[in-house]
């Protein structure tokens, strides 16, 4: 996955407009326009890095001739605390006028890449993928996804437009017209899946998600390319997995946890969506610490 630098841009253009709508007053009013600095990013704690050249566009925003970033490290590396990540030096103003921004978008990237690294390591040789979801950040989709791969994992769909998944929110109507006293005719439900599934578009995948053992073999029936089976305990995944076998992708989702998603995988679990990635990732703690600062006026 490669991240697009006008979306990117983007990004960061709102991040400014809400960080400093009228400039950075506090160091138009104290900071000489000529004060130079330098600056290092550095990791309180562990973390896998992600997002490394948002930071630096974000650092030189504005500013593209009077900063300057140097990478310590790159996308998708491991770090350990007090590590140097990057150095920043050139324009004091300029340096402190962009700091927020850039650490807000690399710290909550990194929380993402790191939440993702620690999954992974659990289900590794397993064949297993740990995927994204759609809860993410409003407007840091592309970021957050893109964090997510740099950490190991995989994503899902970006967009709704991306595929055909059919949700319980989706079932529960479509069921409905297939409900007489009580009882739904699933065979019917499956063929109307099928009808318009044709309609949408030969190259779509089809995703239907299942909360009860007994709408499995509704999805297999209506075609579905891949079967996620919505918090099934492992044990339940395991007797799912082997009634599907290579009819359709086994995916999980569901209250997956450090503690249980090496049960889901061994289970048969083809594929582990998981959104905590993105809507519950703890931030990593980085600083940008100045180090050295050039005087303004000669020393008498």
């Amino acid at each position: 996955m490669i991240l697009d630098a006008a979306a990117v841009d983007a990004v960061i253009a709102i991040a400014m407009r809400e960080d400093k709508p009228w400039g950075d007053v506090s160091s138009a009013a104290f900071i000489p326009e000529s004060s130079e600095s330098q600056a290092l990013l550095r990791a309180r704690e562990p973390g896998v890095m992600a997002g490394a050249s948002v930071f630096e566009r974000a650092m030189r925003w504005g500013a593209e001739e009077a900063v300057r970033v140097q990478l310590r490290v790159q996308d998708g590396d491991a770090f350990a605390a007090g590590d140097v990540l990057a150095e920043v030096s050139g324009s004091s103003r300029a340096i402190l006028g962009n700091e927020r921004v850039a650490l807000n978008l690399v710290q909550r990237m990194c929380a993402v890449s790191s939440t993702t690294a620690r999954l992974v390591a659990l289900v590794a040789g397993t064949g297993a993928r740990v995927v994204d979801t759609r809860k993410t950040t409003p407007g840091l989709r592309l970021l957050e996804k893109y964090a997510v791969r740099c950490g190991g994992g995989f994503n899902h769909r970006f967009s709704l437009s991306d595929a055909i998944m059919l949700k319980d929110n989706h079932l529960e109507p479509l069921l409905a017209e297939f409900t007489r006293n009580g009882s739904v005719d699933l065979d019917a439900a499956a063929a109307e899946v099928r009808s318009r599934r044709r309609a949408a578009g030969h190259t779509l995948h089809l995703e239907i998600e299942v909360d009860r053992p007994e709408l499995i073999d509704f999805a297999l029936n209506a075609g579905a390319n891949t079967i996620m089976l919505d918090n099934f305990a492992a044990a339940d995944v395991r007797a799912a997995a082997a009634h599907i076998g290579d009819r359709a992708h086994v995916e999980v989702s569901g209250n997956i946890t450090a503690e249980t998603i090496a049960d889901y995988a061994a289970a048969g679990a083809e594929v582990i969506s998981v959104g905590a990635l993105t809507h519950s990732a703890p931030a990593v703690d980085l600083g940008l610490d100045f180090v050295t600062s050039t005087p303004t006026t000669p020393s008498p």
